[in-house]
């Protein structure tokens, strides 16, 4: 039914400005240039993902809902959209699961970069049912294309970072009612973390939740942060120095066989990896 994670969307104040940051992160131009309805996009593709840049551009009712956002939570990381090559069918599944979806709507958007343009149905899950994090499932009409990376660049999304205040909610809609595969739920006691790992089309969803800490069981989920991975980690790190960026010294991942560093700020407020896997 899902068959990935089509894209998922960084709200900011300015679409140009973010565009820049963006693009000298990842080290590559966007794919795809859009304004239309109230909201400017800029749409980065890798290779089994996508990020959308949404910024308010003019007015109307959802420029100013995009503007009340970013004053009442901040820029960030807002929402998720997973693919589906069925969106019929998954719209009934997720109906009988209990995530009160709305309707499929119809959509389209035309490159400001080269004039081609693009479709796709989707459909909204309720908010309520998915711990505040907004989830799209969509079935775009053709996939973006993914251009080759050079060293240093980022090839792909290596894991999303989701914090949860409620692990077991987590675990039922993630799992259960979204479909995706858990591929592991540990506790690690020295890192006072439990951790829920979802895999879906060639990426990780980490779900942690902070053991000792107080925690509102109601409280929503959030977005937290984001791990590239690059082929050449060192050509990376050297790319974001000259950039400008702060960034750590290499050091070796959690994961074996993997090495990364931080991007300590620069990323709109989005905790930033990056992440090389070796064979050892």
């Amino acid at each position: 039914m899902i068959t990935g994670l089509d894209h998922f969307v960084l709200v900011c104040p300015e679409i140009e400005a973010a565009t820049g940051v963006y693009s000298a992160l990842l080290g590559r131009q966007p794919d795809w240039r859009a304004s239309s309805d109230g909201a400017a996009t800029a749409i980065f593709r890798v290779a089994n993902t996508a990020l959308e840049l949404m910024a308010p551009d003019g007015d109307g009712p959802v420029a100013d809902r995009l503007r009340e956002i970013i004053t009442e939570e901040g820029p960030g990381l807002k929402s998720l959209a997973f693919g589906t090559e069925d969106i019929g069918f998954a719209h009934h599944k997720l109906t009988r699961r209990g995530l009160k979806p709305d309707e499929i709507s119809e959509g389209g958007s035309t490159n400001e970069i080269d004039g081609k343009t693009r479709k796709w149905s989707r459909f909204r899950c309720s908010d309520a049912e998915t711990a505040g994090v907004k989830v799209f499932v969509i079935a775009p009409d053709a996939p973006l294309p993914v251009l080759p990376a050079e060293a240093g660049q980022a090839v792909s999304l290596d894991h999303i970072v989701i914090d949860t205040p409620n692990p077991d909610r987590a675990l039922g809609l993630y799992g259960a009612r979204i479909g995706l595969d858990l591929a592991l739920d540990r506790t690690r006691q020295e890192w006072k973390t439990r951790f829920l790992f979802f895999r879906t089309g060639g990426l990780t969803f980490e779900v942690i939740h902070r053991l000792g800490e107080a925690h509102d069981p109601e409280a929503v989920d959030r977005i937290w942060g984001l791990t590239w991975q690059v082929e050449d980690l060192q050509a990376a790190h050297d790319r974001l120095s000259e950039a400008g960026f702060n960034v750590s010294e290499l050091r070796k991942g959690r994961k074996p066989g993997s090495a990364v560093f931080t991007v300590r700020d620069g990323t709109m407020g989005v905790p930033t990896l990056f992440i090389a896997h070796t064979s050892g």
